[in-house]
């Protein structure tokens, strides 16, 4: 699947639901009912995640008004034409980026989503985050069950051997200290390409670029396949902080609430999954880090 956004995706895939589907109720924001009906008799939980979480951490998302770096929006940059038009600038960007998560820690949301994921594992109980955010901030929190949808800040992999491992060098290589500023006057460093990050494995010294998947690239399918078979199975899911406009993941709750499990979406305002979470669907309205804590307290 290609990682695109709902107005460029196939027309095919745009919420392909029978008509009374589309016209459900609005979801109930009955807390006590979400924790009492479906929260105490879960054995298979499946935590859909996305920028909103992690904003509430101070993370910056590059999107939307104001959402630049230098003059560059995050799809500016994160492209496989990007790259190799200037590797220099797109490892920049990126440098930044994984500099800017050395200095945020995970909030009351990540640390609820860790704790709920420890206290059903004790019970014999399953919880797997799926989450479309590179920044680690899951894992940083404790949880454990993790699959990454788009991949990693703090990983790379080789453009000539394929190599793919972690990274949390700082900085990930001596040519990029000090640059990466955000500031739109900022001078480009415009870095020889052999001074950017290359490849440790044997002789190989290919350039390294980030293990993220770009706009236009395909979904690492292992990846993909495991999300699958969690929704297939999964017998209640959580949307937390996602905007429900990239695909393919803007199709997993749907989806799942089409198979009559219940669907609780958290976020600040409604989106397009909303009003198709069917007729056992949950909207809490308010910032990820204070109503997700409530909801999922012992």
């Amino acid at each position: 699947m290609i990682l695109q956004k709902v107005s460029n995706f196939p027309t095919k895939f745009l919420f392909n639901f029978p008509h009374k589907f589309e016209m459900a109720a609005r979801p109930s924001s009955d807390l006590a009912k979400f924790r009492r009906e479906h929260l105490a008799s879960a054995q298979h939980l499946v935590i859909l995640t996305g920028a909103g979480v992690s904003a509430e951490s101070g993370v910056p998302t590059f999107r939307g008004a104001g959402g630049f770096w230098r003059k560059y929006q995050a799809q500016d940059l994160a492209t496989p034409q990007a790259f190799y038009r200037d590797p220099s600038l797109v490892w920049e960007f990126y440098h930044y980026r994984r500099e800017v998560m050395l200095s945020k820690e995970p909030n009351p949301a990540h640390d609820a989503i860790a704790e709920v994921e420890a206290r059903f594992a004790a019970e014999g109980k399953r919880v797997v985050v799926i989450t479309q955010n590179i920044d680690e901030l899951h894992k940083r929190a404790g949880s454990e069950n993790i699959l990454e949808l788009h991949g990693s800040l703090f990983k790379t992999q080789c453009t000539e051997c394929g190599d793919v491992r972690p990274n949390h060098d700082s900085p990930i290589c001596e040519a990029l200290s000090g640059h990466g500023a955000p500031d739109p006057d900022a001078t480009a460093a415009r870095l020889p390409v052999s001074d950017l990050p290359r490849c440790q494995v044997g002789n190989c010294g290919g350039l390294l670029r980030p293990n993220v998947v770009w706009f236009g690239e395909s979904l690492d399918e292992e990846v993909m396949d495991a999300a699958h078979e969690e929704l297939e199975n999964c017998d209640l899911c959580l949307v937390v902080g996602t905007s429900s406009v990239v695909y393919p993941a803007a199709m997993f709750a749907p989806q799942v609430a089409m198979r009559g499990v219940p669907v609780a979406e958290f976020n600040m305002e409604t989106t397009p999954a909303t009003n198709r979470l069917g007729g056992k669907g949950f909207f809490f309205e308010g910032p990820c880090g204070t109503i997700l804590p409530q909801a999922l307290a012992e």
